[in-house]
């Protein structure tokens, strides 16, 4: 394979689970600071901010800077930012979306936004719910900074975004623009922070429905990691269900660093 020119690089179950780092994670990101070769990291999460998920990592052993990290909060802001520069957003969600609206320069409002942005929001209720629905009834764009329906715990899985998000939907009658993987606009808005066209990136993940798919709609090549969510089992039915296949397939975070920087 080509040297790639860029590299856009997934987090849970590909760097880590939880607080506890992936065998080879740190020797991956070494070895792609020692070539040169420029990369990210690409989140779904849009609770934390970058420096949060940046301190995150360097906990874990995996040298980190917040500029290097790219999430779907930061992506939902700018493309609001770009469509309408000073909108009116309501918020449904944690810190590290309320930071990246506000660096994008929206307005975080609490009536007649012109948009409606949700994220993971671990304070969700009734009222919430019914504030979204009407915003969106009455004309609000709706935004939804990712679809995952589930988010690992340090008691097990969660609800996430995508599971407040389907309610939302449902009550109102409106699909809301999806910004994270498997959308292909975060990892245009990662290839754009970049520098690099699509096309000689290469994505890394562990999830062929999410980091894969959102890779190939993005025109990117893609690195299928065996560290977390697809196994040598499962491998098929995600294949069949994501539509979408890995262009690399490797075993571990080593083999996948011999592969990309030789």
């Amino acid at each position: 394979m080509e040297q790639p020119k860029g590299i856009l690089i997934d987090l849970d179950g590909t760097l880590y689970h939880g607080k506890m780092r992936i065998e080879g994670a740190d020797r991956l990101i070494l070895r792609l600071k020692e070539r040169g070769i420029p990369y990210l990291f690409v989140t779904n999460n849009s609770s934390k901010t970058p420096e949060q998920v940046a301190a995150h990592l360097r906990d874990m052993g995996i040298p980190a800077l917040p500029e290097e990290v790219c999430t779907s909060s930061l992506a939902a802001a700018k493309h609001i930012a770009e469509e309408t520069p000073g909108a009116r957003v309501a918020m449904l969600g944690e810190e590290g979306l309320r930071q990246a609206l506000l660096e994008q320069g929206l307005h975080i409002v609490e009536e007649s936004p012109q948009y409606v942005v949700q994220g993971i929001d671990r304070s969700f209720n009734y009222n919430a719910l019914a504030r979204a629905v009407r915003w969106i009834q009455e004309g609000a764009a709706s935004v939804l900074t990712n679809p995952d329906l589930l988010l690992p715990s340090d008691t097990g899985l969660m609800p996430g975004a995508g599971s407040l998000g389907a309610a939302v939907e449902a009550a109102s009658g409106v699909k809301p623009l999806v910004i994270g993987k498997p959308s292909s606009i975060l990892m245009k808005f990662a290839a754009d922070r970049l520098g690099v066209q699509t096309e000689d990136i290469y994505v890394v993940g562990d999830n062929i429905r999410t980091d894969i798919a959102a890779g190939v709609h993005a025109g990117c090549k893609t690195v299928l990691v065996l560290t977390g969510i697809t196994t040598d089992q499962n491998m098929q039915s995600h294949i069949d269900a994501a539509g979408v296949s890995p262009d690399y397939i490797c075993r571990d975070l080593d083999e996948a660093a011999r592969l990309l920087c030789p």
